[in-house]
């Protein structure tokens, strides 16, 4: 009826499209029937590298062994606001409906996380946003700004308070397992502690040397994790505010830390271009992870599987799979394993923060091109798949790649002709520029056809191309056996009776 509409007002026709979307309930729906009539716990159907096995894929948490099913190397869709500036910081609601991005303009964009469309927007702040965190609840939004304020939002946007916090910019701001508090860094070099709902500090954790970048809470402990401009990851108890222990490995400044779901490895991303993962069991370094060209911005775990991504100062996102064996020392640095997929063109700069969704079937990206950017998992038989077995993006298709095998014809049958040298043939010798079976001895030796040796069969003829009807069986043996040739009315001669 609009289209209709439109043509009668003179307007003219605007194209429509389907909205692309990545829908989780199918998945989700056949693992619940896979799960009710599988013949045994452990059953799971085998992807098969076709389209039609699409509706085979399920969700992550179905593959507890395979994490490659978790590389989330697709690209979706590019959401921007009308107004383009920086995108600082991203985070899925907690039911994993919406995205909530917040901006260098100190907004807050809710996104779609179904269709990826817009929803609404807030002018949160008066200055860039830095940090943004859900409690665990899911029942209220923290943020802080380059000012040092930190603001309480309900999930519909509504302000609950707002005070100034520390003097100079938060730069990081995370719950505790329980939502009673939260810490928050700053680059006044203090990680302090607050009571959530009186807004009271409660204590100054001092002990970095320079700005504080990232503080990350337990997921399940009273444990916290600081990073600094002074190269030094501290780990605090937050009843008594003393540091427990300091990691040195790092050689410039740690941007981003992140637990990892079962809260036993935290990941550090780092100015000197590395990731690093650190073992809290043992406290002790487990992984170095070197594949950015620049520094590393952000860094989070998969929800399901031991997946790492990373985003870089270049623009590129990497995904690490630690379920690899861990490298031998003895060997050298060159041997250590490298990232399970690479998007080196993911965005045209720094790539800010990245967040994976509650499901895992789904990755966003906000980077400093004024871009937010969702990734999905690859689909069975994907032809414009963009990871490969080496973890690199695949070359370029040349120039109307296959449309040459669409238009071989078969020599020697009717109806399947063309130009006689479009393939290099020619009508007199059946290829140019080789007598096949004439002159020079060029075949197999003892083999009618290919040209034997002196004393076998005489070579047999090949003849040019078929352009007319198929010539009999018995014309085709006296033609070997040496008898004359046939009339030259017509190429094969006319048919003849034999009793």
């Amino acid at each position: 009826m609009a289209a209709q509409r439109q043509l009668m007002d003179g307007k003219a026709l605007k194209k429509t499209r389907p909205r692309r979307t990545v829908d989780y309930a199918g998945g989700m729906g056949r693992w619940a029937l896979v799960r009710k009539l599988r013949p045994s716990p452990y059953y799971v159907p085998h992807l098969r590298p076709g389209p039609s096995y699409i509706i085979d894929l399920l969700p992550p948490k179905a593959y507890p062994t395979n994490a490659s099913t978790s590389l989330c190397t697709k690209f979706v869709h590019t959401s921007t606001n009308k107004i383009r500036c920086p995108v600082n910081v991203v985070t899925w609601t907690p039911e994993g409906r919406r995205v909530l991005t917040g901006s260098t303009s100190g907004e807050f964009t809710l996104w779609n996380g179904l269709t990826f469309n817009f929803e609404t927007i807030l002018q949160a702040h008066d200055s860039a946003i830095r940090a943004v965190c859900f409690s665990h609840s899911g029942s209220y939004i923290a943020s802080a700004d380059q000012s040092g304020i930190v603001k309480y939002f309900q999930p519909n946007m509504n302000n609950l308070t707002a005070w100034q916090a520390h003097r100079e910019a938060v730069r990081g701001l995370s719950f505790s397992p329980d939502d009673g508090r939260f810490a928050t860094a700053s680059d006044d070099s203090t990680v302090r502690l607050w009571a959530f709902e009186e807004s009271r500090e409660e204590k100054v954790l001092t002990g970095h040397g320079w700005d504080v970048k990232c503080v990350e809470w337990h997921p399940t402990k009273g444990l916290l994790v600081s990073g600094s401009k002074d190269n030094l990851v501290k780990f605090w108890d937050p009843r008594t505010g003393t540091c427990l222990s300091t990691f040195h490995q790092h050689k410039n400044t740690v941007q981003a830390l992140a637990w990892s779901p079962n809260g036993d490895l935290v990941a550090s991303a780092s100015r000197d271009q590395t990731v690093r993962v650190f073992d809290i069991r043992a406290m002790k370094e487990l992984r170095t992870l070197k594949g950015h060209k620049k520094e590393v911005c952000s860094v989070a775990w998969h929800p399901i599987h031991p997946l790492l991504v990373s985003g870089g100062s270049e623009g590129s996102i990497l995904h690490w799979d630690l379920t690899a064996p861990p490298p031998n020392h003895a060997l050298s640095s060159t041997l250590q394993p490298g990232p399970r997929a690479t998007l080196a063109e993911a965005h045209d700069s720094n790539v800010w923060s990245i967040a994976f969704h509650p499901l895992g079937h789904l990755l966003v990206s906000a980077s400093n091109d004024h871009t937010t950017r969702f990734w999905s998992r690859e689909r069975p038989g994907d032809a414009n798949a963009v990871f490969s077995a080496g973890g690199e993006k695949p070359p370029a298709a040349p120039e109307g790649g296959g449309q040459e095998d669409e238009e071989e014809m078969v020599p020697g049958f009717p109806g399947w002709q063309g130009e006689d040298d479009a393939y290099g043939m020619d009508t007199q010798d059946g290829y140019s520029g080789q007598n096949f079976g004439a002159g020079e001895d060029t075949g197999l030796p003892g083999i009618p056809g290919l040209g034997g040796s002196a004393g076998g069969p005489p070579p047999v003829p090949i003849l040019s191309r078929q352009t007319g009807p198929l010539p009999s069986q018995a014309d085709m043996l006296r033609q070997v056996a040496g008898s004359p040739a046939p009339p030259t009315g017509s190429r094969w001669g006319p048919r003849k009776r034999f009793s």
